[in-house]
């Protein structure tokens, strides 16, 4: 898998890091909404239920007041030319189009209010109200319908008029519909509701807005189908406009009439849509800006790391040239010398390049402890493969620590294939690592064991390569090296601070 760049690195932080403000916002926004659509669920059905109240208060006015009029001795006895002018005094309180009619039992008008010719006047329309007043003796009130003598819808309140205990007479008041429209109107709690007035079959006779063309109709279907389930709910409908609403109802218990509120769901997705547009237009802002200081960083880090790797090129290549010099030197200073002393300080000079190579490599970030032993011992490995056998975990490397620990391997394994396991067909070597904790510091400790090699004897003095070893594990790394002559093959032990080593 294909390490990704830093820009892109960079690009996925700042992304990573505004999004999840962008959807944390967003969130409030939306539980903000939901908070209101609550609170306006509940308003709505306050509102409905306020309307109720002041629906059933005239309503009770009104029905007191005729049945005020119902005791009174002219119309208990029949007297109607009498009772005309009672009648006329009670249609003052109410305006000119209100109607006061007298019915017996079988639903035959016997006076009205509109004239005093009371011989041609015809049956009830609404016979069965008529019929509930005479059987139950109590108020009744009715649904909008067709009256008989104006030819319009209306709706009446009918109340019972008692002669010795027995009803004689329905008196049926037909008031005039602007009551109602006035109610709605006045109690309309802002511009944006909808307010209705529904008769107990879901005909509308009073509403806000456009009360001349939804007046008569049927109420949507939703709607009138909770109104016969419960008495007061809300729910989301649909205007006869086609307009969803958040709606509310409450049925009066006196007359079975409901009154339906109802605001417009837009009213509150609007606010939830321009305040997640204003939420995402800061973070499309914020996340903009993250990604042109992203962008930017990326730029100024990748010169940074293009002139680092510049100057570490140039580290190199004066480098090399100072070991290839120092190497010059050496030839030309050791020309007297013997071959083994040549070889041995070459070998040294060799393995100082090899680690050198590897940190290059790198960009002197350090190095592998795995990488850095194939490297050191693969001039060993050509021809005995088989016969060095690493074991360890993965131990990263600080450089200095990378370019002892070259030299010291290269001094135990140079004498390996001198005078040791390496120096025959047979003998091997393994080369064990781990990491071990002192003093709350990680260390580590490699041992070099070897076996099946010629007899071993301990040496009568310490030649430079021990001196070495001993001195470079102690001074340069921080810990110390120790050797074992063992029949069987030499055993040494190298420990190394893996902290302040640099």
């Amino acid at each position: 898998m294909s390490k990704l760049s830093l820009p892109v690195r960079l690009v996925l932080l700042v992304a990573g890091t505004t999004l999840p403000l962008i959807l944390f916002a967003a969130g409030i926004v939306f539980r903000n909404y939901e908070k209101d659509r609550a609170q306006a669920t509940q308003r709505v059905l306050e509102a409905a239920r306020g309307i109720r109240f002041t629906l059933d208060a005239e309503m009770r006015r009104m029905t007191g007041s005729l049945q005020v009029l119902a005791l009174t001795k002219a119309l208990r006895n029949g007297d109607f030319a009498d009772f005309s002018g009672m009648a006329a005094g009670f249609l003052e309180q109410y305006g000119k189009d209100g109607i006061i009619l007298v019915a017996n039992r079988p639903g035959q008008v016997l006076f009205s209010s509109l004239t005093p010719d009371a011989s041609d006047l015809p049956l009830r329309n609404n016979r069965d109200i008529v019929q509930r007043v005479f059987v139950t003796g109590q108020p009744q009130y009715s649904n909008a319908f067709l009256g008989v003598l104006k030819k319009r819808t209306v709706l009446t309140v009918e109340v019972p008029v008692f002669r010795d205990g027995d009803v004689i007479y329905d008196i049926a008041f037909s008031p005039p519909l602007e009551i109602f429209q006035n109610i709605v109107e006045k109690q309309r709690p802002g511009g944006g509701w909808i307010i209705a007035l529904l008769d107990r079959q879901g005909t509308v006779f009073a509403r806000v807005p456009d009360p001349e063309h939804t007046f008569g109709k049927h109420a949507t279907t939703s709607l009138y189908a909770e109104t016969l389930k419960k008495n007061e709910a809300t729910l989301t409908s649909t205007s006869l406009e086609g307009v969803p609403l958040i709606t509310a109802f409450a049925r009066s218990p006196l007359t079975g009439w409901t009154v339906a509120a109802g605001i417009s769901e837009s009213s509150l997705v609007a606010p939830l849509w321009r305040n997640l547009a204003i939420a995402s237009a800061i973070g499309g802002v914020l996340l903009l800006t993250g990604l042109a200081f992203a962008v930017r960083m990326a730029t100024t880090i990748a010169r940074a790391e293009m002139l680092h790797g510049l100057l570490i090129e140039e580290l190199n290549h004066r480098v090399k040239n100072t070991l290839a010099i120092l190497q010059s030197i050496a030839v030309q200073t050791f020309r007297s010398a013997s071959r083994t002393e040549r070889e041995k300080f070459e070998g040294r000079l060799g393995a100082l390049a090899e680690a050198h190579d590897l940190l290059s490599s790198e960009k002197w970030q350090g190095s592998e402890l795995n990488d850095l032993l194939d490297r050191v011992l693969q001039p060993y490995l050509i021809n005995s493969l088989d016969r060095i056998k690493m074991f360890g975990p993965r131990v990263p490397l600080p450089p200095r620590c990378a370019v002892v620990l070259s030299m010291i391997v290269h001094e135990i394994a140079t004498n390996a294939a001198k005078y040791g396991a390496l120096s025959n067909d047979t003998g091997t070597v393994a080369l064990d690592w781990e990491i071990v904790s002192k003093s709350n510091s990680p260390t580590l400790r490699l041992i070099w064991t070897e076996c099946g090699g010629p007899t071993v004897t301990a040496p009568v003095q310490r030649g430079f390569g021990s001196r070495l070893i001993e001195r470079s594990a102690r001074d340069q790394l921080g810990g110390e090296a120790t050797v074992e002559f063992l029949p069987r093959g030499v055993v040494y032990t190298i420990t190394c601070a893996l902290e302040g080593t640099e």
